[in-house]
């Protein structure tokens, strides 16, 4: 007895009115009707033994599929349509079988070669804080690097200039407090902490370490013997005492919500209630990011920077650096809650424009159709910043000169593929966005994908994987099915590693790194496609203890191979 008899002829009507099917008859003619008809994936099949043959004969085919003709293959399907009579067949299950695991063939990614790269742009730091900033020589060197790079691997190369607004760090750099001396306060007058103030206590803090300069920081040189107010404003809310501030130092604690507390607001919106306020320096305090990760019960200090565009008149007398947790109490408890007194001396020329660097390695396609790959090869000022971005510029390398070895192997790809690699990123996007705003009108016509790399690395000791995501469907469902792969050729990498797909809606791609202009600014009237890969482990993000003693090269293999895979398969296939 099949699922058909025990249904009143009501019941079995409906059926039939589901299938588009004739529903005149009795009761045996209805149960037959139904009989040869079924639905698959939710589209109708009015013969099943045919569609099993059919599908059967695509299974036994199924390990050497890419050898069936196409002809025969739409000729199937064909076949497939004209049995489900009025119905139309877009069955996913047929799509899979067609499609095939074996379309894809993954790149090779040296991981030792990556790692060779990041070295190369460490060891062209800043001789002292070890960072290469946007518009130094040391950004400049770190981009002449990466094109000769390029031509090493026989891949004609570009190098493009832009003018940006940018600050320029200074040599002097000072935070310190003195504590008056007994003896001093008799023998000096009215100038204690001065040099006469021989009992005096003076503590120096270390500059990255206990206080980093935030980006677009102005320039200024409070004394002890001005004897400079240091006032406490909380998160920095707009509900805070700023007025109280006026002439004096703003003391800012950098939080997230806590008990129905607003979380402290950004670097651009603090900078500029100090510039209305007319204050003389802005203090933050770190009490949100890498706490007691890094140090033991303290929180270290990071660069951020901010947009400097919202302002339509910088302040160039204005500085603001950020301190670990502890340098904040301390200050706090020595200056604001005691009677010493604070040094400040920050030199950075904010009002001026800096070059920085975009270089590219170029393979050409049979069209003109792009792709490009990207990472941004400047640092923050005060460290290796070998997670944030070595990692990512040395990804794309060791990609290009992968691909440089495809085309001599089998020749040039349908796509032209970009390898490029952008200066101005920590500072507001500008190399990546200038860039786009150059090649406008190209990119509108022919950009098909961008991927990004940023920090795609996985730190050993915290592995908790990497994220790869993107804004198209087609792009994800390829990803999904590389990994897939990827896990049977490199069973240890996968089951070490946690990978993680994620599919976004255009308008939700976060604008926070340098694929952003390339899904936001192209085209007014559409969104770009983007892939970018995140890592994890970056606990050490914009500090000074971002460096190559934890780099996990092995970690870059993952999205190197899978994107690089991505982008073989798009391209030869």
């Amino acid at each position: 007895m099949n699922q058909w008899n025990g249904m009143t002829i009501k019941e079995l009507k409906f059926e039939l009115n589901q299938r588009n099917l004739i529903l005149t008859g009795n009761k045996p003619d209805l149960i037959k009707r139904l009989e040869n008809s079924d639905v698959v994936d939710g589209e109708l099949i009015q013969n099943r033994d045919l569609y099993n043959s059919i599908k059967n004969l695509i299974v036994k085919q199924y390990i050497s599929i890419k050898n069936i003709p196409f002809s025969i293959i739409t000729i199937v399907l064909i076949l497939l349509i004209g049995m489900s009579g009025s119905a139309i067949l877009y069955s996913d299950e047929i799509i899979e079988l067609i499609g095939g695991e074996e379309d894809y063939i993954l790149i090779d990614f040296d991981y030792n070669q990556s790692k060779e790269y990041a070295q190369t742009l460490v060891n062209l730091g800043h001789p002292e804080w070890e960072g290469r900033l946007s518009g130094t020589i040391e950004e400049k060197n770190a981009a002449e690097s990466i094109k000769y790079n390029f031509s090493e691997m026989d891949l004609p190369s570009t190098m493009e200039e832009f003018q940006v607004p940018m600050f320029e760090m200074g040599n002097q750099f000072e935070l310190s407090i003195c504590k008056p001396g007994d003896i001093g306060q008799i023998l000096a007058g009215p100038s204690p902490c001065s040099f006469t103030d021989i009992n005096k206590e003076i503590t120096e803090f270390t500059h990255r370490e206990d206080y980093v300069i935030q980006g677009y920081s102005g320039s200024i040189d409070i004394r002890y013997s001005s004897d400079t107010k240091l006032v406490d404003l909380g998160t920095g809310t707009e509900s805070d005492n700023w007025s109280a501030a006026s002439e004096g130092v703003g003391l800012v604690l950098i939080r997230d919500s806590v008990n129905n507390e607003s979380a402290t607001e950004s670097n651009t919106i603090l900078f500029s209630r100090a510039q209305e306020n007319q204050l003389r320096g802005l203090i933050l305090i770190n009490d949100k990011t890498n706490c007691e990760e890094l140090v033991p019960d303290d929180c270290v200090p990071y660069f951020k920077s901010l947009d400097v565009e919202a302002f339509s008149n910088l302040p160039e007398s204005i500085g603001l650096i950020m301190v670990s947790k502890s340098t904040g109490a301390f200050l706090s408890s020595e200056i604001i809650n005691g009677d010493s007194r604070l040094q400040m001396i920050i030199d950075v020329q904010n009002q001026g424009k800096g070059t920085i660097y975009v270089p590219c390695g170029i393979i050409e396609g049979e069209t003109d159709k792009l792709i490009i790959f990207g990472a941004h090869h400047d640092t923050v000022y005060n460290g290796q910043g070998a997670i944030d971005n070595t990692a990512g510029v040395a990804t794309v390398q060791e990609i290009a000169r992968q691909f440089s070895n495809i085309v001599d192997e089998i020749g040039n790809p349908e796509y032209t593929i970009w390898f490029c690699t952008w200066g101005g990123e920590e500072e507001g996007l500008w190399g990546s966005t200038e860039w786009v705003k150059k090649h406008q009108s190209e990119l509108q016509e022919n950009l098909r994908l961008y991927i990004n790399f940023d920090m795609n690395h996985v730190d050993i000791e915290r592995n908790n994987g990497i994220t790869l995501y993107g804004n198209n469907k087609e792009d994800i469902s390829h990803v999904k099915n590389i990994v897939k792969i990827f896990g049977k050729e490199y069973e240890e990498l996968y089951n070490k590693y946690e990978i993680n797909v994620v599919k976004y809606e255009s308008v939700d791609m976060p604008y926070n790194s340098d694929h952003a202009p390339f899904v936001y600014e192209i085209d007014e009237d559409a969104y770009g496609q983007s892939l970018t890969c995140y890592g994890s482990g970056s606990s050490e993000y914009h500090t000074y203890l971002d460096t190559m003693e934890r780099f996990n090269e092995e970690s870059l293999s993952i999205s190197g191979i899978i994107y690089g895979s991505l982008v073989r398969h798009m391209s030869y296939n």
